[in-house]
């Protein structure tokens, strides 16, 4: 994981510790304090966490169902648990078609 201090410092763009970015719903994406360690977070169109990434090199990821229950899960230490969508599909996807979103579901 790239730290974001490490991309302001190329750019020359100043700034202070610890570094926060969020949402427009106040919920935190990414995080770094001045001791190096980071975090980064993403969600779905719901609002559930699918990814976690620390600069530990640890990450954990979920894939969930529309109702926000956990169909998979994986994390850096192995563990798997459900059965992950397939890379074959674009179910879950979302698409836009003259302005309105779309989100694909196999049949």
């Amino acid at each position: 994981m790239k730290k974001l201090s490490e991309t302001y410092k190329e750019l020359g763009i100043d700034f202070t510790f610890p570094i926060k970015i969020k949402e427009a719903n106040d919920r935190v994406t990414y995080f770094e304090n001045s001791n190096g360690y980071g975090e980064r977070w993403e969600y779905d169109a719901n609002g559930y966490d699918t990814y976690f990434e620390a600069s530990n090199d640890y990450w954990h990821k979920y894939e969930r169902d529309d109702n926000g229950n956990e169909t998979y899960f994986e994390n850096s230490y192995g563990v798997k648990r459900g059965t992950p969508k397939s890379s074959k599909t674009c179910e879950g996807k979302v698409v836009e078609v003259d302005g309105i979103k779309y989100k694909l579901k196999a049949l």
